[in-house]
């Protein structure tokens, strides 16, 4: 799909991109959200630990299984309701561009593997979508996706 067909589309359908600052906000509480659920489910190890050298080294040995939990939460939720909590409560959703619709499982995934990437790549992947004009991040891109206001 063209741009300017998307842009007919995005018209006809009343649909506007969600704004930087909305994206941010989900994002903050989809990482507090994700936090916490890796807290809850690893609290055995971290109470365990007896100082914040043993909690720190811990962490990181575990990034793996945060990155894992990151990818599940992010993949399960926009496949199943086109949005996290976050993007919920920011009132926001993700959408495929060539239907409008939510994304396909394969599609939430592979969006949710390619953020991780933006993220251990010192976040070059969002800091690019408030550079472009679609304001897609590069999970966006590569799952031909994009985040608009509900």
């Amino acid at each position: 799909m063209t741009e300017e067909e998307l842009i007919k589309r995005f018209e006809q359908e009343n649909i506007t991109l969600a704004s930087i600052p909305a994206r941010a906000v989900a994002f903050m509480i989809d990482e507090v959200l994700v936090s916490l659920l890796f807290i809850a489910i690893y609290w055995d190890r971290f109470s365990n630990s007896v100082d914040i050298e043993q909690t720190v080294l811990l962490m990181n040995n575990m990034v793996m299984y945060v990155m894992l939990i990151k990818i599940l939460y992010q993949g399960f939720f926009v496949w199943m309701y086109g949005a996290t909590l976050g993007k919920m409560v920011a009132k926001i959703r993700v959408i495929y561009i060539y239907d409008l619709d939510n994304p396909s499982l394969g599609q939430s995934f592979l969006r949710a593997a390619v953020r991780i990437v933006s993220e251990t790549v010192f976040y070059l992947g969002f800091i690019w979508a408030m550079l472009n004009p679609k304001r897609e991040a590069w999970h966006d891109k590569a799952a031909r996706t994009l985040v608009v206001n509900v």
